[in-house]
């Protein structure tokens, strides 16, 4: 297997992190920027990059911005705004042909980086505040992606879940902001809200291709302008868990297929050295076809459409999904609980641990094949605080016993449950 190996530089408080490398026949540029999540600032900060792929100072009608990408040879640019942890982060992304692949006069590394520095430090403006016809398009387009979630049923009961699990934390923000707040931004005070948050915003640059750190530090000098006096990092989340009697919530909507969520709080956060027996605990639990959830809930019992789990290793959480029938709530909970305590007293077969070390293994080996996921995957130690390279995890993994399977179960703590069920029913 290759190693990851990402050279480290700075300029100008950003943060550069560079994979030179012949395996791609393509520059993967990525690009984040992320602050703490809050509720004064997570609207703005998720409607800025939806205005700035509108237009630039040197390509304002946002025609000319995508003709601009096609001159790149049809480059690729993108952005995604999402939280890790207790921070909201925001992506951009270009993916962008190696020179040697075609004939052009210039560098087009050197060219995307021209594009995507004016992207993020000059975007096109009027009368100091960004373009009114921009943000009143875009700000009508986030309201229509927040809606969206409450026609998604399975979305829109994972986000009410975290949000009464966290009705006291920032974590319950979705990363898109608040309907609520969207009307009262105007251009005049979302310019302002960008000036603060480039000031502001731990930046990390990323380059996975053929070229140097001397050279992408270079085109950073160059391209992107500004005047920024610190370079703050990351907090990682400290979790302590608390023995409390789980929290039920029962919302009623005119559905005919209940969702059943529940969430639960672990001590064990990406830099912990328990990780690698968490990763395997969620995996038994519920994120594979042989997983404990959708073999007993889903296969043997028929009791869910789909039942699984995710676990947030950022945030030391682990969320449970399922589709049922609304009459079969508490059958299904009381299995879903079944499995969490079968994890918890050790009934975990040879098969389960070799068939999970496989799957994450895989996983971690397709990784290689794809830059932003290399890139995305060491973002990681950036948030974390914890330098973990694959090929550690990749050995950690190996070396989970079931006996640590049992401790990280012992580390984890029914926070919530979550019922979506129909208006008729009580």
């Amino acid at each position: 297997m290759n190693k990851i190996m990402f050279e480290r530089g700075s300029v100008g408080q950003i943060r550069i992190h560079v994979m030179p490398t012949t395996r791609f026949k393509t520059f993967a540029v990525s690009l984040y920027a992320g602050i703490p999540l809050a509720e004064e600032t997570v609207t703005t900060t998720a409607l800025t990059p939806f205005v700035l792929r509108r237009g630039t100072v040197s390509h304002p009608e946002t025609i000319q911005f995508r003709e601009q990408l096609e001159r790149l040879y049809g480059a690729g640019f993108g952005f995604d705004v999402y939280k890790r942890g207790n921070y909201q982060i925001v992506q951009f992304r270009m993916d962008t042909i190696n020179d040697s692949f075609v004939n052009s006069d210039q560098s087009l590394l050197g060219q995307s980086f021209g594009f995507l520095g004016e992207v993020v430090t000059r975007p096109v403006t009027e009368d100091n505040a960004f373009r009114a016809s921009y943000v009143a398009s875009e700000r009508e387009n986030v309201r229509k992606k927040l809606e969206a979630i409450i026609n998604d049923k399975m979305r829109y009961a994972a986000e009410r879940c975290l949000e009464e699990m966290f009705r006291n934390d920032s974590y319950r923000l979705h990363p898109l902001g608040e309907r609520s707040a969207l009307e009262q931004i105007t251009p005049e005070s979302l310019y302002n809200a960008y000036q603060d948050w480039l000031q502001n915003a731990s930046l990390d640059l990323y380059v996975v291709g053929d070229t140097t750190l001397a050279e992408v530090e270079e085109l950073v000098e160059r391209n992107f302008h500004l005047q920024r006096t610190s370079s703050p990092g990351y907090e990682p989340e400290q979790v302590k868990l608390t023995d409390i009697e789980p929290r039920t919530v029962t919302e009623q909507l005119d559905v005919n297929q209940g969702k059943l969520n529940l969430g639960l709080r672990t001590s064990i956060t990406y830099g912990d050295d328990r990780y690698a027996a968490a990763l395997l605990y969620n995996g038994i639990l519920g994120s594979y076809p042989h997983s404990k959830l959708f073999v007993n809930v889903r296969e043997k019992e028929s009791l869910a459409y789909y039942a699984a789990s995710r676990f947030d290793g950022h945030k030391g959480m682990i969320g449970i999904q399922s589709g049922i029938e609304i009459a079969n709530y508490q059958k299904a909970l009381d299995i879903i609980k079944a499995q969490l305590a079968s994890l918890a007293a050790g009934e975990i077969s040879e098969l389960e641990m070799t068939q999970t070390k496989a799957m994450i293994r895989n996983s971690l080996l397709e990784m290689q094949d794809s830059a932003f996921e290399m890139i995305a995957y060491d973002f990681n130690r950036i948030l974390s605080g914890k330098d973990r390279p694959v090929e550690q995890l990749l050995s950690e993994i190996e070396q989970v016993k079931p006996s640590d399977v049992v401790a990280a179960a012992d580390s984890v703590r029914l926070n919530t449950i979550y019922f979506l069920t129909g208006q008729k029913e009580g």
